[in-house]
């Protein structure tokens, strides 16, 4: 996959793409099916298949200060992108000047000259330019204007209503993850780098990777059963586990975190990055009355961890 991270111009050679466009964040099944019908125009016209999106997220440009929302950083989003066989990544800069764009600045200096799309599909909610103040006929209009075609998905529902990344932030929120899973079409992960932390894990006997959780929506706090995917260096590959969500109140922390010991392993993980996927919640993180009393509770969390895993096996569209 081709990553271009500016508007300026695609080169000739990287032009007539057909391109899904949106924040996909999540990557849901209401993103796959937009993905799905940009794939098949892909394949009709015999081009290369895209995706525009933005980063950062526009509502962190607009709102700095407002809490955690992402479910997915730009790495894990551009990993699990990369999975579905997308061909051109268009990460375009969400900044003062693109935010500034009428909407039909944005079709024509964007969409046309910059990346020089041929189709473009979108969700029928789509909003673009200054204000939010283009939709789907506006995209239309531009598009018979300046020569590419636009093609607008239906909103994708389930059992449970809509899919949406508002829902799977209210599963994630409490502790559902399997519910968000169903509309994510794929766990939901975290992904980063591994940081040093103060070793407390490793004097326990259960050594665990640490990873920020800044700028992404805080699920429940506790401990749930993992699957986790070491994506760079030596000891890559996949491993079952456990992790713990949360601000550390054993320890008076309260930076939240994600602590992950994988199972029946050893070996530095230090900067290397993996992806933790929550299969099942556990339990609310806690205060125990002595270190004794917090093992025996990660070796319970540990055994039932293990038997949750053991009796469901890996979903068909993992990782």
């Amino acid at each position: 996959m081709k990553t271009f991270t500016t508007w300026a111009g695609a080169p000739l050679g990287e032009r007539g793409a057909v391109a899904a466009i949106g924040n996909f964040d999540g990557v849901h099944l209401g993103h796959r099916s937009v993905i799905e019908l940009a794939r098949a125009e892909a394949a009709r016209r015999g081009v290369p298949l895209g995706v525009v999106t933005f980063e950062p997220h526009p509502r962190q440009h607009f709102a700095p200060d407002a809490a955690p929302f992402r479910l997915m950083n730009a790495e894990a989003r551009s990993n699990r992108l990369a999975k579905l066989g997308i061909d051109h990544l268009y990460e375009l800069p969400f900044d003062g000047r693109l935010a500034a764009l009428t909407p039909e600045a944005f079709a024509r200096e964007v969409l046309h000259e910059g990346l020089g799309l041929a189709h473009v599909v979108i969700g029928q909610d789509f909003r673009f330019g200054k204000g939010r103040a283009g939709d789907v006929a506006a995209l239309r209009q531009f598009g018979d204007e300046l020569g590419f075609r636009v093609t607008a998905a239906d909103l994708l529902e389930n059992a449970a209503g809509e899919v949406s990344s508002t829902a799977i932030r209210e599963a994630l929120t409490d502790g559902r993850p399997r519910d968000a899973a169903a509309m994510l079409g794929h766990w939901h992960r975290i992904e980063g780098e591994v940081l040093h932390g103060d070793s407390r894990g490793h004097a326990l006997g259960y050594p665990t990777a640490n990873m920020s959780i800044h700028g992404l929506h805080r699920p429940r706090f506790g401990v749930y059963a993992v699957r986790v995917d070491v994506l760079s260096g030596p000891h890559a590959g996949s491993h079952d586990g456990v992790a713990s969500i949360g601000v550390r109140p054993m320890f008076g922390e309260n930076v939240p975190n994600c602590e992950s010991y994988l199972f029946d392993f050893k070996g530095d993980l230090y900067g290397t990055h993996l992806s933790v996927a929550l299969v099942e919640f556990l339990r609310d993180e806690a205060k125990y009355d002595s270190l004794n009393a917090l093992v025996a509770q990660i070796e319970r969390d540990c055994t039932r961890a293990r038997e949750i895993l053991a009796r469901d096996p890996p979903l068909p569209w993992r990782p």
